[in-house]
């Protein structure tokens, strides 16, 4: 049996990389703060460095062009902290469905290095890496590791193990994870997800975003029995229902008995609650948000948040117009496997209005504004003033239903301009 070799000094991942060398970070929590640290600390030696991740969370000069061509990220979502960059012109976009990047990745890098936080190894000498699995644990054995673990980061159950043999080399950090504190649901919030959560059934699949609507749903769920978790993000939500017997998995035709994800991201007391949880699987997101395994499992229900809809249905969920908001995520993976679930359905939520009161069902999309959700993909659309059911409805079915869960200060207009638009007629 090979011998688990000694932890090193992060900077020594520099002796890996090369001119023009493809760096790959994991979502949100996987990302190696110390091994960052020392790749920036020497970029006076670096070049043509591309550094490639979604949703970062830590600030860094890199992020702002501080040194030019030597090292470039590549975003496929942006966060609250590459949004501002992008629009600067400091670091790059790639648009993608969450359940495509992988294949995105082998195709535009060349011999990348995976560089990623992990939990410390254990007795056999396996690493964990924890709270993500995401792109990156489908190149365990295929692509060179350099992991930072540290004492912080969850060992985790599923696809994301990686014995010492296959890594570069390792470090150790005692760096704490970004801890997401939960959101109070606001009373709009909680009026839609009393609207979505009186629709799933019991025995059904989910998979349901973060924030204040998604917490309300999952709150709302309290008295359901044996759902099952397909998702691509695990939070605070999801544990008190694993814990109170209401996520049981049972009725899963796939991992049954397991609740599934590809990242985590909560507060402390959900990454301890990971440690060492079999009930929970973190797998690739190939398999997660791939719609051809989500249709496997009967009564999926889809919950995912947007920005705007249109009198087509059409969802602009990462832009605010033509300013880059966020990215495209697994909304369109998750609303296209519910489609072909039998007894699946798939919902959009947002809040009818604006903090400003603009009405957020429009006629047309904000100009240059990017479709995330097609208009032949859309189910149901919810506000706090109902549900509107748009899967097989004609144009003026359409328009009339989203009408109908506008603001009512807004639904003269809407209907004048869907006149306008010749979707109505009388």
């Amino acid at each position: 049996m090979s011998t688990l070799p000694a932890p090193v000094a992060a900077a020594k991942i520099l002796d890996h990389i090369e001119p023009g060398t493809d760096l790959i970070v994991p979502i949100a929590n996987g990302e190696p703060r110390d091994v960052l640290d020392a790749i920036e600390a020497a970029n006076e030696s670096l070049e043509g460095v591309r550094v490639h991740q979604m949703h970062c969370l830590h600030d860094r000069p890199y992020l702002h062009g501080a040194y030019g061509d030597r090292m470039r990220h590549i975003s496929y979502f942006l966060s609250h902290i590459t949004r501002a960059p992008y629009a600067e012109g400091h670091l790059d976009y790639a648009p993608a469905n969450f359940s495509e990047v992988p294949l995105i990745m082998a195709a535009t890098t060349r011999d990348p290095i995976v560089i990623a936080a992990s939990s410390p190894p254990d007795r056999r000498g396996y690493f964990s890496l924890g709270t993500s699995a995401d792109y990156v644990s489908s190149m365990i054995g295929r692509r060179p590791f350099f992991l930072e673990a540290t004492p912080h980061m969850p060992r985790t159950h599923g696809a994301n193990v990686i014995h010492h043999s296959q890594i570069l080399g390792w470090c150790e950090s005692d760096r704490e994870l970004v801890a997401v504190p939960r959101v109070a649901p606001k009373q709009v919030e909680e009026t839609i997800a009393a609207l979505v959560a009186e629709q799933i059934p019991d025995r059904a699949t989910l998979q349901v975003g973060i924030g204040g609507i998604a917490n309300a749903i999952l709150a709302g769920l309290c008295d359901h029995r044996d759902l099952g978790l397909h998702t691509e993000l695990l939070h605070d939500g999801v544990m008190d229902l694993v814990d109170a017997g209401v996520i049981t998995g049972i009725a899963k035709e796939h991992r049954r008995n397991r609740a599934v994800a590809t990242f985590a991201m909560g507060t402390t007391d959900l990454y301890r609650w990971l440690d060492e949880n079999a009930a929970v699987e973190m797998l690739r997101v190939e398999y997660v948000n791939d719609p051809r395994e989500i249709a496997g499992l009967s009564n999926f229900v889809s919950v995912n948040a947007t920005l705007e809809v249109d009198l087509l249905g059409q969802c602009a969920s990462e832009s605010i117009g033509t300013r880059y908001f966020s990215g495209s995520g697994g909304q369109a993976d998750f609303a296209r496997g519910a489609m072909y679930s039998p007894g699946g359905k798939a919902f959009i939520v947002l809040p009818s209005t604006t903090r400003e009161g603009a009405s957020r069902i429009v006629s047309t999309l904000a100009s240059g504004a990017a479709v995330t959700t097609l208009k032949n993909t859309v189910d149901h659309v919810v506000t706090e003033h109902g549900i509107a059911r748009l899967r097989g409805k004609t144009l003026a079915q359409r328009a009339r239903a989203l009408i109908a869960i506008a603001a009512p200060q807004h639904r003269d207009g809407l209907s004048r301009q869907a006149h306008e638009r010749c979707l109505l007629h009388d």
